[in-house]
């Protein structure tokens, strides 16, 4: 039996009043989706256990099974598997987001005018982080370059830091506001905080799309538990984004790169879907094939580029993977976001997001819903308190 999850990365969210009080979800014209939806088991999942941060980490450890609780070690970690980065036990790694700052006014006045830097391309980020590294690598220090904005230093011998070092502010949640009261504060995060205004200095030059790195999601070397060991199953992860590949690679599980996948609207959607039936025609059991652009959508505020990311995969990813699916034996599918990315907000929020739980047996029953939506998902009455639970009754457990 095949599995596949189809993760919508923040598509979760409240009532648009430009959208006429609908939300993205209610708006998108997704035809195959919703039609899944009326012979599917509807109904909502909390993703992010209580005093946990809703970050996409949390989240997505979450859908796939794991308790936070008990292997969750910080994000950037995640990351750093992902990019390769050597990390010790006694080290302690941070994402490094290439951001756009306000100009003119003393650091600690400015904006946050963009968390992803201006949309800038990897290549060109690979020559930042670059340039970051030969200003600031050391026998303490190390950059690795990522994707897209999103990158890591390697803080060696550093984890008996990590108590003192404070809350560390992710830049999407700090959009439109003067960075001060968010900066890295205290003595443990001083080096931090130097490299931070330094930076600013470093890129601030005109044409350039990021001009400073901001250094958060801090965490320690994490040991995560085998997916076939938990499960059984033979499992790969496919996503355009380092966290998603570092907890596939983390959890054992294969993660296939994609040609042209960006964590944007331009990703190669058919690519991705059809790297989906390569996975399972290679002998894997279980898929987990997750789109960042909700999310992104969601951080800029722009409901017409969100409600475009859910029409998007019913145009071009649901009709190549059920082509496949229905041509085998059973399978089933299992559609959801990992947490909210409202509008209103431009953040994630610990919410619990609607979920559609399908199997080619139950074709025709009529057990679900018209439109698959928050407010749907809320009115069957169906719950579930952790994602662990959901993934048991997703696995037949």
């Amino acid at each position: 039996m095949k599995h596949l999850v189809l993760l919508y990365d923040g598509m979760a969210d409240t009532p648009v009043p430009s959208l006429g009080g609908k939300t993205p979800m209610q708006a998108a014209n997704k035809p195959v989706f919703d039609a899944l939806g009326r012979d599917s088991e509807v109904g909502m999942v909390r993703t992010v256990p209580a005093g946990q941060k809703p970050g996409s980490d949390v989240a997505n450890l979450s859908v796939l099974g794991y308790d936070p609780a008990l292997c969750y070690t910080g994000r950037s970690p995640l990351e750093a598997a992902s990019i390769g980065v050597p990390m010790g036990a006694h080290d302690l790694t941070l994402r490094c987001n290439l951001v756009a700052l306000s100009a003119g006014e003393p650091y600690a006045a400015k904006t946050m005018l963009d968390y992803a830097g201006g949309e800038i391309s990897t290549e060109e980020a690979r020559e930042v982080i670059s340039m970051i590294e030969k200003a600031f690598g050391s026998a303490e220090f190390t950059y690795y370059a990522g994707v897209q904005y999103r990158h890591c230093l390697l803080w060696h011998n550093a984890k008996s830091r990590l108590p003192a070092l404070g809350a560390l502010t992710p830049p999407h949640d700090i959009i439109g506001r003067k960075i001060g009261k968010y900066l890295p504060k205290g003595e443990a995060a001083a080096p931090l905080l130097d490299m931070m205004r330094k930076s600013y200095n470093i890129l601030n030059k005109p044409g350039a799309r990021a001009n400073c790195i901001w250094l958060w999601g801090e965490g320690t070397r994490p040991a995560l538990p085998s997916f076939e060991e938990k499960t059984g199953l033979r499992g790969s992860i496919i996503s355009a984004v380092d966290l998603l590949k570092g907890i596939g690679i983390l959890a054992g599980m294969r993660t296939p790169a994609v040609p042209g996948a960006t964590g944007w609207l331009d990703t190669n959607y058919i690519g991705k879907a059809e790297q989906a039936v390569k996975e399972f025609q290679a002998g894997q059991d279980f898929v987990y094939l997750h789109f960042e652009a909700t999310d992104e959508a969601g951080h800029r505020g722009s409901a017409d580029e969100k409600i475009r990311g859910i029409e998007l995969i019913d145009e071009r990813v649901l009709p190549v993977v059920l082509e496949y699916l229905e041509a085998q034996g059973d399978y089933a599918l299992l559609i959801l976001p990992d947490h909210p990315t409202p509008l209103a907000v431009r953040t994630h929020t610990a919410d619990p997001v609607p979920y559609t739980l399908y199997r080619k047996a139950w074709k025709g029953s009529g057990r679900g819903v018209g439109c698959v939506c928050e407010a749907a998902a809320a009115t069957t009455g169906i719950f579930y308190e952790t994602g662990a639970e959901l993934m048991e009754r997703f696995l037949g457990k």
